[in-house]
């Protein structure tokens, strides 16, 4: 009786909080824009100047009735205390080798930021490089770039501040470990590549105040810095007026002799790059400067691996969807003159490093990696044997090198990094987390299933073990399905949190990721988008027909490129999803390049500026695809005022468009997170965020998560 009378008062709440609702209203101007011959209105364009007072007004008031909301279901502040529980543990990344010193990031539990430490030799004392929790007093400015010179004397920090993804580069001197005056702004798309006493690196003109985080990024220009001076005596080294919506970034080979320069044209719808090189010992008058090894960049990717007495190992997808490995004389860089060191396999490659005169190289079979060591003559030598299915990755290092690292995961298997002998072929523990949680009270599945069109689709479902098939389960179906990216199986132990309440989470494997390589991207990119939605839309029935839930229970989830998966999706089959979560999404495909470097996307998108594209995008645009009278799920948005990569506007003027548009009894609100960008800018809000999402789709569900839990496993993982 107890129980039952729990049970109604919490329903009874639930109505309650759900009746009170309402929302702010939003200002429409009558502002019509003519595609093609069609008038398409954008009442909430104002929204889009993240700098006025009216937006600043709105952000509010939209945040009021979120946290209202949040604030009063009953359980939410215990799941953040479990999500702190069971992230309390050590952390360290995979140790990278630098003359005598180790270096390794370490976060103790919940630490906002990772902490950089060195020692000498793998048993060394370790001692703090730098801490990034000091960079701000809000903890929100982060660590984005640690890059050493080749000696290990000094070292590139660039540091982002609230999640942007603008970086500030400094200069460490690794003797003292202090900062010269050494100070770098506007830098974007670019990491710090040595030579000599300076190193390389890309920005853009400083943009006009107030505009740093919403203007279109153009003229992106390649520098030379040395150290101990100001910015203002860095040496111009590429730039191109005549085509600023390109890339142009630049890397050296390990022994600095070779200077390659990356140009990509994305802005102009091409998806691959052109490959440009320096020979540095070169002594002619004219051999000083970049010779093409692929002069113009167009549908295919090139990408330097290392040089063997002055020929270039390079891996490409130009007549292999699935790459293959060539040798390339830069004297006579020819396309019939390459060498094909490793042809192209059936898997697709998805990662691929040296270290110690070997070639790793990791292939995603079914999603799953396997990796394996080749000579440089494409010779194979052996296979790396992981310890079960899910994810590898690392395996970087230097040719002197006699081992290296790599860290291993799946979904119920922590990171652990293991420490690989390349002369024997062997791997052993070096690090293994000690997780609350014990991995054998899960199951992870594989699944295939059919799409629309028959393709089939794989997806991976975990859940506890014991979960009765009743249709009644809270899941959570995850997607992205876009920019050659796969969603290989990892570990969150804040998903457990979802998991141990009974919860099921599912990856669905959606074409337009990298899963079966170059093929399996096209099918799911331009004209074939909709492909992805159909992948999707077939993953929720699919698992509501094998009943591992129903449409009472069933939530999606997706951020960045998946958040546009789930806005569309709820626009094209509301009726199938209970809670929708869209994160920092791309809801406006009719603007989405007019915004920082939005334009790179129009390779995976196309652009609304040709009138066949125009077409295709406005077909499934979430933001033109809402209309009256559609019951739409129960839906949370997530974005944060430092997004600079998918600016929040695009969640702001979809937000104002579904409230006018839907009056049902769901809720439908946007959460908007302040000095964080496209992703959380500290572990204390990723937290908060995680927390918020399981409360909202539990409490939408009308089901009652239970925190009387052992704070550990048997004995931890």
């Amino acid at each position: 009786m107890k129980k039952l009378f729990s049970l109604i008062f919490l329903l009874s709440f639930s109505l309650l909080l759900k009746a009170q609702l309402v929302y702010p209203e939003t200002k429409k101007e009558n502002l019509v824009e003519d595609y093609h011959g069609v008038k398409i209105a954008d009442p909430y364009r104002w929204l889009e100047d993240d700098k006025s007072k009216e937006t600043g007004e709105w952000v509010t008031e939209q945040n009021k009735v979120t946290f209202g909301y949040l604030d009063k279901i009953p359980y939410r502040a215990d799941w953040l205390k479990r999500l702190e529980e069971i992230n309390n543990y050590p952390k360290y990344s995979s140790p990278s080798k630098k003359n005598e010193y180790y270096y390794f990031s370490k976060n103790d539990g919940l630490q906002n930021q990772s902490i950089v430490y060195r020692q000498k030799g793998l048993d060394g004392k370790p001692e703090i490089v730098l801490d990034p929790n000091k960079f701000s007093a809000t903890g929100t400015t982060s660590l984005a770039t640690f890059s050493l010179s080749k000696d290990g004397r000094y070292a590139v920090v660039g540091k982002s501040a609230g999640g942007s993804d603008w970086r500030t580069f400094f200069v460490m001197d690794m003797k003292t470990l202090q900062y010269l005056p050494d100070s770098l702004a506007w830098v974007k798309v670019s990491g710090a590549q040595w030579k000599g006493d300076g190193f390389y690196y890309s920005r853009y003109p400083a943009p006009e105040n107030g505009t740093e985080l919403s203007t279109k990024n153009e003229d992106h220009r390649v520098y030379y810095h040395k150290v101990g001076t100001s910015q203002e005596q860095d040496v111009l080294v590429y730039q191109d007026p005549a085509n600023p919506q390109r890339f142009h970034t630049v890397f050296t080979s390990e022994d600095e002799r070779y200077v390659f320069l990356n140009i990509s044209d994305r802005g102009k719808g091409k998806d691959g790059n052109a490959l440009w090189y320096m020979d540095t010992k070169a002594t002619g008058s004219d051999d000083q400067v970049f010779k093409p090894i692929i002069k113009e960049a167009g549908d295919f990717d090139y990408s330097f691996i290392d040089d063997i007495d002055g020929k270039f190992l390079m891996s490409t997808n130009d007549g292999a969807k699935n790459q293959k490995i060539v040798l390339v004389d830069p004297l006579h860089p020819d396309q019939k003159n390459w060498k094909t060191i490793i042809p192209e396999k059936e898997e697709n490659i998805s990662g691929l490093n040296t270290a110690g005169g070997k070639l790793f190289v990791t292939y995603l079979k079914d999603v799953t990696s396997r990796v394996y060591v080749y000579d440089y003559n494409g010779k194979l030598e052996r296979e790396v044997e992981l310890p079960t299915i899910g994810t590898a990755s690392g395996f970087g290092g230097e040719k002197p090198d006699k081992s290296v690292f790599y860290t291993f995961t799946s979904i119920t298997y922590p990171p652990t990094i293991f420490h690989y002998d390349i002369a024997t072929g062997k791997s052993k523990i070096f690090r293994k987390p000690e997780v609350k949680f014990n991995p054998e009270d899960y199951t992870t599945e594989q699944v295939f299933y059919p799409s629309k069109d028959g393709t089939k689709i794989p997806m991976f479902v975990v859940y506890k073990k014991g979960l009765e098939k009743n249709g009644m389960n809270p899941t959570i179906l995850y997607g992205y399905g876009g920019f050659n990216i796969s969603s290989n199986p990892t570990f969150s132990p804040s998903r457990i949190t979802w998991l141990e309440q009974g919860g099921v989470f599912c990856i669905a494997n959606l074409r337009g990721g990298s899963e079966y390589g170059e093929k399996w991207h096209e099918a799911g990119m331009l004209n074939k988008k909709q492909n992805v939605f159909d992948d999707f839309i077939a993953a929720g029935e699919f698992l509501i027909k094998q009943k591992y839930t129903s449409s009472d229970y069933l939530a999606i989830q997706g951020g960045s490129n998946g958040g546009l998966l789930v806005g569309a999706v709820i626009n094209q089959r509301p009726d199938l999803f209970k809670v929708a979560i869209p994160q920092v999404g791309v809801m406006d495909m009719l603007r989405f390049h007019k915004f920082t470097i939005g334009w790179n996307w129009i390779p995976e998108y196309g652009t609304s500026d040709k009138p066949d594209d125009f077409k295709n995008l406005l077909s499934y645009s979430p933001i033109h695809n809402i209309k009256p009278g559609i019951k739409y799920p129960s839906t949370l948005v997530t974005t944060a005022d430092h997004d600079d990569r998918v600016v929040p506007a695009h969640s702001f003027k979809y937000m104002a468009t579904l409230q006018e548009n839907y009056k049902g009894p769901n809720p439908v609100m946007i959460r908007i997170d302040v000095n964080s960008g496209h992703g959380a800018s500290n572990l204390k809000k990723a937290l908060e965020v995680t927390a918020d999402i399981y409360s909202f789709t539990f409490y939408n569900m009308n089901v009652t998560p239970k925190f009387n839990l052992p704070k550990t496993g048997p004995k931890g993982f």
